[in-house]
């Protein structure tokens, strides 16, 4: 009996000191959950950042791809025999040809019919990249755009812009087989 006593007081002491280790390690285990939620919080956090940032370095290199074409084309000379103004140059023809033939043209030109809001000239009147031949009254520019303003309605269907002393600067639609000069843009 004396023999088992102190494995009883062993026992006994060992369990009073188990149980702050229980308590400690319990902590311990939820304190280290707590940090894993976190961690894999933070992951996806840091995650979506990448990936924000990626698309965003993406953006950033086509927005400078972008600007440096523009800047290229803007400084970019226009042939000889074509006219700079802004970012575009213009050829003005020196003979006159039907709204189709001019259209062509400028398409052999590897340009378009100018497409205008105003134009200051000699006293011409001059084929525009504007037409309703597709559907009377719906006028489009020669790359389909539709024409957002009013003008000068008529029977006819290829819109030319007349500058003379009397009439300084309209449209006007006119037949298409007139023959007068042009301006291609590119």
């Amino acid at each position: 009996v004396l023999g088992q006593t102190p494995k009883c007081i062993n026992y006994s002491t060992l369990t009073k000191e188990r149980d702050p280790l229980q308590t400690s390690f319990s902590t311990l285990t939820k304190e280290r959950d707590q940090l894993q939620t976190s961690y894999s919080t933070l992951t996806k956090e840091r995650d979506q950042l990448q990936t924000s940032y990626s698309t965003l370095t993406k953006e950033r290199d086509q927005l400078q791809t972008s600007y440096s074409t523009l800047t290229k084309d803007r400084d970019q000379p226009c042939h000889e025999g074509w006219i700079k103004f802004e970012t575009s140059c213009y050829f003005f023809s020196t003979v006159n040809k039907t709204w189709e033939e001019s259209r062509m043209d400028c398409i052999r030109r590897e340009a378009h019919l100018v497409f205008i809001n105003g134009l200051n000239g000699a006293n011409k009147q001059i084929w525009i990249g504007l037409t309703d031949t597709i559907v009377e009254g719906t006028w489009k520019w020669v790359d389909g755009t539709p024409l957002t303003t009013t003008w000068k309605e008529t029977e006819q269907d290829c819109g030319e812009f007349v500058h003379r002393s009397t009439d300084p600067g309209d449209w006007n639609d006119d037949g298409c087989s007139v023959e007068q000069y042009c301006v291609c843009e590119k």
